[in-house]
């Protein structure tokens, strides 16, 4: 049996993947990262459940689970779990910052280039196409995965309930995630027919996923849980996360604004709960109303950049760091302390993901050999998808109409389009590229590239711009 410290590539055999061929892969969901949460999630279950086979179905989705339950970007953190049960804490170290890295780098220079010009119509007329593209990439994820984990008629209820809650009832993610939880314990107590899934390990064709057989075959060692080993990292991971911002308030002192942002943003990074969206009003209010750092039209530019940019959509916070900071220097020269200002709070707001993934992500693990919260959480995967289909027609509703108009109707709170407002060229761009993937199996790269170009000479011909 091979020891713990056995590399992936020698435990697998005859489909190696080592480590700089992971980190090539990695890199690649990085750069091709477009379009929110859905279009990420959707990226790495097309490219390493379906098209690499490094991971199976079930343990996709129970990774998902508990990375919808945390904090911050889902996204991101589900990255790390799946790079750290390939190759350990370097592997989860790799994954989650060449999925972050091409976004910091992209909205670094576009919030320099923002500050300094204004607005640029190149980057919406080619996001344009992007989204098109993009909306067409989530709804093929979202038939793909609700076809394998809706496998009763019990799941495809829950996964209904959650998008009507969160979709026309606002109600919070984690009371949803809290309620799936509960009928799938009672399902498994007392109507065990209802949840007819596999466990985890019992399903007949892991031999043919890379993590599930090199952990069963004894290279999983990282993933027992040990109070210890979970002591430490979190020591460790809690230091990284604030030695930064208690350097700033020394060098800088408590009230400046690199400072500042070092404080605010480590707390938004435990309370955004739900993903981006839920936690950009409380940004907005907080940034534009309460510190000044920002015009309104600013944060609403920010987002729009932040759109553009692959990674995740909380990259926005990047952007309000660069500005805020550079608008406010207190003594500083200005791009000094907009460079500081967005290192600070892109820091704060990330590392954070890696200390929730490696200390809690061997406790969940074991969570796949007990019954019944594995039921639990098979429950709670139903409701994922109904979650995952409300980011899908939320991204929809803002990709293919110009105006959206919430409407209230006692307890229904709906985003209703206004249907004078569709973007012809949106839908075609989008079919075209449902057709191009599902039907043709063009790859993603071409398909996003493709629509970037057609998007963007729509984009100019039909608003007579120039994209200079």
């Amino acid at each position: 049996m091979p020891s713990a410290d056995t590399p992936a590539s020698v435990v697998v055999g005859r489909d190696p993947v080592t480590f700089a061929q992971a980190l090539r892969v990695w890199s690649r969901i990085g750069w091709l990262g477009f379009g929110g949460p859905a279009g990420q999630i959707a990226l790495m279950h097309r490219e390493l459940v379906e098209r690499r086979r490094w991971i199976s179905e079930p343990r996709f989705l129970h990774a998902l689970n508990y990375c919808m339950l945390l904090p911050g970007p889902e996204a991101q953190q589900l990255a790390i779990y799946i790079g750290w049960l390939l190759h350990r804490t370097r592997g989860g170290i790799a994954a989650g910052v060449l999925f972050v890295l091409p976004g910091v780098l992209v909205l670094g220079v576009l919030s320099a280039l923002y500050v300094a010009f204004g607005e640029l119509p190149i980057v919406t007329a080619i996001f344009f196409g992007l989204k098109a593209a993009v909306l067409a990439i989530v709804f093929e994820a979202v038939l793909r995965i609700g076809r394998r984990a809706l496998k009763s008629r019990f799941a495809i209820v829950l996964a209904m309930a959650a998008f009507i809650s969160i979709f026309a009832l606002r109600i919070p993610f984690p009371v949803i995630v809290a309620g799936a939880a509960l009928a799938g314990m009672l399902a498994h107590r007392f109507r065990p027919a209802w949840m007819p899934q596999q466990r985890g390990d019992q399903i007949q064709d892991q031999d043919d996923y890379l993590i599930d057989r090199m952990l069963v075959t004894g290279a999983g060692a990282h993933t027992q849980p040990s109070a210890p080993r979970a002591l430490r990292t979190a020591a460790l991971y809690l230091a990284l996360w604030f030695l930064p911002v208690l350097g700033a308030a020394v060098l800088l002192g408590s009230g400046h604004v690199v400072t500042r942002e070092g404080v605010f943003f480590s707390q938004t990074a435990v309370v955004t709960f739900g993903g981006a969206y839920a936690v950009l009003a409380y940004v907005a209010q907080r940034a534009v109303e309460q510190f000044g750092w920002l015009h309104p039209n600013e944060m609403i530019d920010g987002l729009a950049l932040a759109e553009t940019t692959p990674g995740p959509l909380i990259m926005v916070l990047q952007f309000v760091g660069f500005v805020a900071a550079f608008r406010h220097p207190g003594g500083l020269d200005p791009w000094t302390a907009a460079v500081l200002g967005a290192a600070i709070t892109t820091w704060v707001t990330f590392v954070p993901c890696f200390l929730f993934i490696f200390v809690g992500a061997p406790f969940v693990e074991a969570l796949r050999r007990q019954e019944t919260l594995h039921a639990a959480l098979s429950a709670i995967t139903a409701a994922v998808v109904g979650v995952v289909l409300n980011l899908s027609v939320w991204f929809a509703l803002h990709t293919l109409f110009a105006a959206v108009h919430p409407w209230h109707f006692g307890p229904l709170h709906l985003d209703v389009p206004d249907w004078t407002t569709l973007e012809p060229g949106a839908l075609v761009l989008a079919v075209a590229a449902f057709v191009a993937t599902l039907r043709f199996g063009v790859g993603l790269g071409w398909t996003l590239l493709g629509s970037a170009l057609l998007g963007a000479g729509y984009w100019a011909l039909r608003h007579g711009v120039s994209m200079s």
